[in-house]
């Protein structure tokens, strides 16, 4: 039986398929993302509405790094997106919460109720949430799909939700903000400190995309497609090694400042078949390299490798579990961790061998 990983993966190979090499099938298969979306937003009231005012809002990020024509109407202006906002239905007018800032993965996906449990599991702790849309997002058209900017303006994006909660949400308390995400949402993570330091005080990078060069070694032609595409990037990794690099948090690491950068904990997996192991094991030696004081763990090979601690399995909310410790001890969420008894569960793999 296919897991809802399994489902996702193979929806976003269709998806690609139609959009880069069957130009002709573009509007179909982008109309096909709206439907599927629109659905999906329901599936959020069924699943969080219980415990969380939900809502979708819309606000500006910088203006795209891709002006065909800079002299046409509209040239230049700020990138409208939307963003998911969680607000536990059980706040207090009269007190402040930490935020939880999390970006979706996937090169061009979409925030989903897949990640209804970690939301619910965020929601208990009553933290409010917030999940941008940032450009290059499925499920709004094919010109907001072809401003995707993967590790350049898109994290600005993820930037400008902290800051939309922070200026439009009386419950937040801007002392209390952490960043977490998994692959790609943990490479908006690590830009968002790296770049913005200050708006944060913790963040968690799971399975982080984390050295884009390395990335187009070892990945198809149909993915670095994505990124050779002329509304992208533009041209191969062979002939722009540099704005690849760029675009690579382990080549981007700045000199850790202990009184400006948040504590970090990052996360990844042997069996990784998405963000090899060998992307983050970089981005720990820069860090390393740059003298930063931050928590990691390599973990062997897991269950569901690149989802591995986004699983219902007793393992897999063990991990969470630590992440929530993490994150508590910086944020002070008011609410208990919901599940701290899976912490120390067992990895099966570990135990077949």
């Amino acid at each position: 039986m296919l897991t809802e990983e399994d489902i996702e993966k193979i929806a976003e190979k269709v998806l690609r398929k139609l959009v880069v090499n069957g130009a002709e099938y573009a509007p179909l298969a982008h109309m096909h993302a709206a439907t599927q979306m629109m659905v999906d937003d329901v599936l959020w009231y069924h699943k969080v509405g219980d415990v969380a005012h939900i809502d979708k809002v819309r606000l500006t990020g910088p203006p795209s790094q891709y002006q065909p024509n800079p002299t046409a109407q509209g040239a230049g202006n700020r990138v409208t997106f939307v963003a998911y906002t969680f607000v536990p239905r059980t706040v207090k007018s009269s007190e402040k919460y930490p935020l939880i800032t999390l970006p979706h993965g996937g090169v061009h996906a979409n925030f989903n109720s897949g990640a209804s449990n970690v939301v619910r599991e965020l929601i208990a702790q009553e933290y409010i949430v917030i999940a941008p849309e940032y450009r290059g997002s499925t499920g709004y058209g094919q010109q907001f799909y072809e401003l995707i900017d993967y590790g350049g303006l898109e994290s600005e994006d993820t930037y400008e939700a902290r800051n939309y909660m922070v200026e439009n949400c009386e419950y937040v308390d801007p002392e209390r903000i952490g960043v977490m995400g998994w692959s790609h949402g943990g490479m908006h993570t690590l830009f968002n400190i790296f770049n913005h330091p200050e708006a944060y005080q913790a963040a968690h990078a799971s399975v982080p995309v984390s050295d884009v060069i390395a990335r187009m070694g070892y990945k198809s032609q149909d993915y670095r497609n994505l990124f050779e595409a002329e509304y992208h990037i533009g041209k191969s990794g062979n002939d722009n090694y540099a704005e690849y690099k760029r675009r690579s948090p382990a080549w981007a690491v700045p000199e850790y400042d202990s009184k400006v950068h948040p504590p970090l904990l990052v996360h990844t997996t042997e069996n990784d078949q998405d963000v090899n192991c060998l992307e983050v094991e970089h981005l720990i030696k820069s860090l390393k390299a740059k003298n930063w004081d931050f928590e990691y763990k390599v973990y062997p090979p897991t269950p569901g490798a690149h989802g591995f601690s986004r699983l219902d399995t007793r393992f897999s909310k063990g991990v969470r579990g630590e992440i929530y410790e993490f994150l508590a001890k910086h944020l002070m969420p008011p609410g208990e961790n919901p599940v701290k008894e899976f912490i120390g569960s067992t990895n099966p793999l570990e135990s077949e061998g």
